[in-house]
């Protein structure tokens, strides 16, 4: 008896704080999302020594009277949120009533607040969660909070702090979350009272990116679509096919305005980039969502990172055709973009280089008629067109009205070289040529069915039950993937035949690795999903090669099909196909510009 004790408020108050503030950044996150929720139109953030030693955050927002700024100090005190039904439609940043008195238990904490018509304002002073001060304030209207000493009182906490450059990084890269979320908001950030950057306010979205990261990366971001389904309002930038990171740190996810981190959304967007981004990579977005505040549940982690949504599926799905629709419709002016304005067709192979004269008449005719993969069975795409069979192609036509490309030439037997209205582009033939035969390729195996090829031996395998609920709704696909697949009993499956271009010493363990993979696709995906592996490595084997020679009419060819693809931005593993070098670019390696 007597070995469970109430634990009195002020250790109450420091384990509570330790879910909410874990670093100076933690501090700047809480404090700020108030300033928000308060209708702060300007913000202004100071620290020393990495947030440590000092954090202040002034706004003008609403303020408080004294019986308010006293009651925001106790736990669970909040003006957000009134009843249990609230948490079901939570529409503002903060609504815990937790985070203004987990900072004072742990820090020398001050308080000044005013409202905009009050005579005086309020100011209040809190060491390590006990209130020590109370008096009237002349600050101006709004609100400013100082967080001096952090975890002077826990110094156990205090050792796990990073280094002071360390924890300025967070703290900044917290406020161009909070700065981009809220473009409508001015932010200022001091360091040691030296400015580190100070962003007015401002009437788009991209010129919040613009301010922050530069005018060079808002021009590679296409804006998203806004309007993905009834419920889900999808808005923001994402980068173009090829511009990518090797870590998510410029992959922004706001849901109802908050800065969050999920895993669904990031496996969303993947999906929707999907064949465009390199292994390994991610994609530069800048992704808001928007749909009903009861369709999404926030109260999952104390620190308000994850959320949890009622119709995960929905909001994959709307992602994903986002994303993919974003693409399609940069696809366009990608095409004009890389066009040459300049000189009909018919008058074209006069202005080709003499080196790529020269190849084409040496070139043997059994060379210009190199032939392109057969995968599972399939008859190939037909090879490159002979010389003399150009004209007679209807997308080549020499009174064709489209603009088309000027080709100069071909580099190391590699790159073809062209000029547009923009300057120089340059072609990876074999990336182009990779693109080709993988669209081509995967669109006749999504037409035809893959051919399976019939084991020695069936194989059983028992699933869980969600799973196999997923296979017994997906049989029809998985069938027409050339997978002999069938019902054996309870959770029990049957496999007889795979794909005829796969070769897997295990079809049990195979199996089970594809429902995991398919699992995970978006409903709009090409069913083929399980062959587009191989049949990338496939065309990769087969695709022209560095030091291959090709004729005039086959190089055009090959840049005519490729703007024709899906995704011609790339080759199936997410190398680029085709990169611009500008006219300003050129007149700069040259010196005729600074």
């Amino acid at each position: 008896m007597g070995r469970i004790r109430l634990l009195p408020d002020t250790v109450a108050s420091q384990v509570a704080a330790g879910e909410v503030v874990e670093r100076p950044a933690s501090i700047v996150k809480e404090l700020v999302e108030n300033s928000i929720d308060a209708g702060a139109r300007e913000i202004e953030v100071l620290i020393r020594r990495g947030g440590i030693s000092l954090v202040r955050v002034i706004d003008d927002g609403c303020g408080m009277d004294r019986d308010d700024a006293l009651l925001s100090l106790e736990r669970h005190a909040t003006s957000k949120i009134r009843f249990a039904a609230d948490l079901q439609a939570v529409a503002t940043l903060g609504f815990r009533g937790e985070a203004l008195p987990s900072i004072a238990s742990v820090s020398r904490f001050r308080l000044t607040t005013r409202e905009p018509h009050a005579i005086a304002g309020t100011e209040i002073i809190v060491n390590g969660g006990k209130i020590d001060i109370v008096r009237d304030s002349g600050e101006a209207p709004g609100t400013q909070v100082e967080v001096r000493s952090l975890f002077y009182n826990l110094p156990a906490r205090r050792k796990f702090l990073r280094s002071e450059n360390t924890e300025s990084r967070n703290i900044e890269h917290q406020i161009h979350l909070q700065a981009i979320g809220h473009p409508q908001i001015a932010f200022t950030l001091l360091r040691e009272d030296r400015l580190v950057f100070q962003l007015p306010v401002t009437a788009t979205l991209s010129d919040r990116i613009r301010d922050l990261y530069g005018a060079e990366l808002l021009e590679r971001l296409i804006q998203l679509d806004g309007n993905a389904s009834g419920k889900i309002q999808i808005s923001g930038f994402i980068g173009q096919a090829g511009l990518s990171r090797q870590t998510r740190a410029q992959q922004l996810i706001f849901v109802n305005g908050r800065a969050i981190e999920s895993g669904l959304i990031t496996a969303a967007i993947r999906e929707g980039y999907h064949t465009a981004l390199m292994k390994g990579q991610y994609p530069v977005t800048f992704l808001f969502l928007n749909l009903d505040p009861a369709a999404v549940d926030v109260n999952v982690h104390p620190a308000k990172r994850e959320v949890r949504f009622r119709d995960p599926t929905a909001v994959r799905e709307a992602i994903v055709h986002s994303v993919q629709q974003t693409l399609e419709r940069g696809r366009t002016k990608w095409q004009e973009k890389f066009r040459a304005p300049i000189a009909p067709l018919s008058s074209a192979p006069d202005k080709v280089t003499v080196d790529l004269k020269l190849r084409s008449e040496v070139t043997s005719p059994e060379t210009s008629q190199r032939e392109l993969p057969a995968v599972a069975g399939f008859v190939a795409p037909g090879p490159f067109l002979k010389p003399h069979e150009v004209s007679s192609q209807r997308s080549i036509k020499p009174d064709s009205n489209e603009q088309q490309f000027q080709i100069i030439g071909v580099l190391n037997k590699l790159y073809v070289l062209m000029e547009n209205v923009n300057g120089l582009v340059l072609v990876d033939q074999h990336a182009a040529h990779e693109r080709i035969l993988f669209e081509e390729l995967r669109r006749r195996m999504e037409e035809e069915g893959v051919p399976g090829q019939k084991l020695l031996l069936p194989h059983t395998f028992d699933l869980p039950p969600r799973d196999a609920d997923w296979v017994e709704r997906n049989m029809s696909i998985l069938q027409k993937m050339g997978i002999g697949i069938e019902s054996f009993g309870p959770n029990t499956f049957k496999i007889d035949s795979l794909p005829a271009f796969l070769n897997a010493s295990n079809p049990t363990q195979f199996m089970r690795k594809v429902i995991d993979d398919l699992k995970n696709a978006s409903t709009s995906s090409s069913a083929m999903r399980l062959g587009e592996e191989i049949i990338a490595k496939t065309v990769c084997r087969h695709a022209v090669k560095a030091n291959d020679p090709l004729r005039y009419p086959e190089v055009e060819k090959l840049i005519r099909d490729l703007l024709d693809c899906e995704m011609p931005y790339c080759c199936p593993h997410g190398r680029p196909t085709m990169i611009q070098i500008s006219l300003t670019e050129l007149e700069k390696k040259f010196g005729r510009k600074i």
